[in-house]
């Protein structure tokens, strides 16, 4: 057989068995299982088509022909052996080594960019390092402003992520003078100058590699010129480095160190006019704070560089630079920012930094995804040199080993249609497993019967097997055609409640679905995550006002 028959086979015996499990087959459910037997991330581009047309052909079946499908394809479905993954050994470790978690506050930390931030915490443990967090909170850009609120979400994030670092908290608003002092040792070196130029006129000069005119005045001039620039207009003037103007990237020359910026800080609020750009705060802090191993994205492969230029005017010695690429996280609708959510959490679209369209870390650990299953999800991406596309499932996939075997099982419907039994046996009460893999046992007391509109629908005039009660053709005066699980094999399983309350969930796309739970629910303490059963692993946040509300977890 071939590698690409084996392939085929392979997914669609999965494709049948997530049909089977959840009613239709699922992309997204079918993923991780590929991912478990050996599929790359790099490959899921390729394999993507194959996959949607397994899907459809699958779903285009009935239900009896699933079954019957499955059973030819059955042996293609490997058992899973987790396997232990684990993060590169990083270069240059000696002694104790000293990371930094360097997050901006304009928002929750979400989880794209909680990953740099973990893999710094797992390889600090790893090596009984000191990590370092440093709130780089300068003042950013007019698109890219901090907020006092994000202070506290990210150290609260870091608390829910379980990530231990030093104390206390180092913010770069607190150092402005230290970097002004470091400013004058530039300027002293004949390193710095402080420009005047339009950022028009400069790029005119820049692009055409020649030096600007501010450039060519001495040193005590610039001194002068530094402390006028404390009472210049914002706009008006620029301290930049010295580099070699006809560097092969016109990014390098000549870079901007400060700038004039007049808009309030959430922390030091008017204190301060002339801020630091990101590179020239870190050089210094860098070398201050004893950092040995940097582990950053890609997308700061620049100002790296024009660190390294700093450390060598100074003669200090460079830290280890590490380069990660930029995840880009598929399924999680649009694009995962902490400015674009700022935006609609300032705006009241977003009830808040919790609601689960931020993809933040606080919303995700309220839908239920552990910090355990974000860690595993982190430690499979690893040290990626290249920015890459990860699918959500793969962080589900990690959450549901997690949290499976613990989650006791309950059902929910939505558009809740009474079944009218002709022939009820008069089952007054049925015992359901708490747990497919538990012999515990929980009683359910039969009064009338819903199942989900849906079902009614999609199954008028057919038998289907009540899950763990009896079999019944549906029909305007439903039949019951067997108590017997055995009879049940070839048909189509769905979800019932007989004694019920009124539920809602809240779902990743920020909606609210309504239905019916039964009552056992009310036991439930909240945090408590649970499993409705052919629906998906939700989280209990409480009885508010009618009904009892969860977070969608995942399916």
């Amino acid at each position: 057989m071939s590698k690409n028959q084996g392939f085929s086979n392979e997914l669609m015996a999965y494709s049948l068995q997530n049909a089977i499990e959840f009613g239709k087959a699922i992309p997204g459910k079918i993923l991780p299982k590929l991912f478990q037997h050996g599929l790359k991330k790099e490959d899921i581009g390729k394999i993507m088509p194959a996959i949607n047309e397994s899907v459809k052909k699958v779903n285009s079946m009935s239900d009896e022909e699933r079954v019957e499908a499955f059973e030819k394809f059955k042996g293609f479905v490997k058992e899973h052996v987790q396997e232990e993954r684990d993060l590169p050994e990083l270069p240059g470790i000696s002694g104790k080594p000293i990371f930094r978690m360097a997050p901006f506050p304009s928002g929750a930390l979400h989880i794209g960019n909680a990953k740099t931030y973990l893999l710094n915490a797992i390889y600090s443990e790893r090596y009984d390092g000191k990590l370092v967090l440093v709130m780089d909170d300068t003042i950013g850009s007019e698109e890219k402003q901090p907020i006092k609120e994000a202070y506290g979400l990210i150290e609260d994030a870091f608390k829910l992520l379980k990530i231990n670092y030093s104390k206390p908290i180092v913010y770069k608003s607190d150092r402005l003078k230290i970097y002004y002092d470091y400013a004058e040792k530039l300027i002293k070196k004949d390193k710095a100058y402080v420009c005047f130029c339009t950022q028009a006129e400069f790029k005119r000069i820049k692009d055409a590699g020649q030096e600007c005119g501010c450039r060519r005045f001495p040193q005590d001039v610039h001194l002068l010129r530094w402390k006028e620039l404390f009472k210049m207009e914002e706009g008006h003037g620029v301290l930049r480095i010295k580099t070699d103007m006809q560097h092969p990237n016109p990014a390098f020359r000549d870079r901007v160190l400060f700038k004039i910026s007049d808009r309030k800080h959430p922390r030091v609020g008017e204190k301060y006019r002339i801020w630091p750009t990101l590179e020239m705060s870190w050089a210094i802090d860098d070398h201050l704070l004893g950092i040995t191993h940097i582990i950053r994205g890609n997308d700061l492969v620049m100002e790296s560089e024009m660190e390294r230029y700093i450390w060598d005017i100074f003669s200090w010695k460079h830290p280890e630079i590490i380069h990660t690429g930029l995840i880009k996280i598929d399924g999680a609708g649009a694009k995962v920012s902490k400015s674009k959510a700022q935006k609609e959490v300032q705006s009241g679209e977003f009830m808040g930094w919790n609601d689960p369209r931020t993809w933040s870390v606080q919303s995700l650990i309220e839908r239920g995804i552990t910090a355990e299953a974000i860690n595993e999800f982190v430690k499979e991406i690893g040290l990626n040199r290249q920015d890459i596309t990860v699918p959500i499932e793969a962080l589900y996939a990690a959450n549901r080993r997690i949290i499976d075997s613990e989650s006791l099982r309950y059902s929910f419907i939505l558009n809740p249609v009474k079944l009218d039994i002709k022939n009820n046996p008069e089952v007054k009460e049925v015992k359901i497993p708490v747990h497919p893999d538990k012999k515990d046992m929980r009683s359910v007391e039969i009064n009338d019967i819903y199942i989900q509109g849906n079902d009614a629908n999609k199954y008028f005039g057919k038998k289907v097997r009540l899950l763990h009660l009896f079999n019944v053709k549906i029909d305007k005066k439903s039949e019951v055609d067997s108590i017997d699980i055995e009879d049940a094999k070839k048909m189509p399983k769905i979800n019932w409640v007989s004694e019920h309350v009124k539920a809602r969930i809240l779902m990743p796309n920020g909606e609210w679905i309504e239905g019916i739970a039964e009552k056992d629910v009310s036991k439930l303490k909240s945090g408590e995550m649970i499993q409705f059963e052919r629906f998906g692993f939700v989280k209990y946040h409480g009885k508010k006002n009618d009904a009892y509300e969860f977070w969608f977890a995942h399916g």
